[in-house]
């Protein structure tokens, strides 16, 4: 999914507004804004830019708890709120997960 981070630091995801090429074609034209932006707030911005196919969910736990050992007391609160906000965004199909083969 495309994204800009704007000057604030915080991303914004554009959904494009149609996904199907006739839809697009069609209907687009009538549209001024090719995408609809999603506004990320400081925390989700920091986890969707974590997201980049390598780095797994317990690495972003980390770097979320690194980042914010102020604001998410137990640790156990960082797991709970990622693992929340990754499910949305899969939910959504934001983001896609893939398998860990040992």
């Amino acid at each position: 999914m495309e994204f800009e981070t704007r000057e604030d630091g915080k991303v914004d995801i554009l959904l494009p507004r149609f996904r199907h090429p006739i839809w697009k074609r069609a209907l687009q034209p009538h549209w001024k804004q090719e995408f609809i932006r999603i506004h990320l707030d400081e925390m989700g911005s920091v986890i969707w830019l974590q997201v980049d196919g390598i780095i797994n969910v317990n690495e972003i736990c980390s770097q979320v708890q690194a980042d914010y050992p102020e604001k998410l007391h137990p640790p156990e609160e960082t797991e709970k709120r990622v693992t929340q906000f990754l499910s949305l965004l899969y939910q959504q199909r934001y983001i896609t997960f893939r398998e860990i083969h040992p």
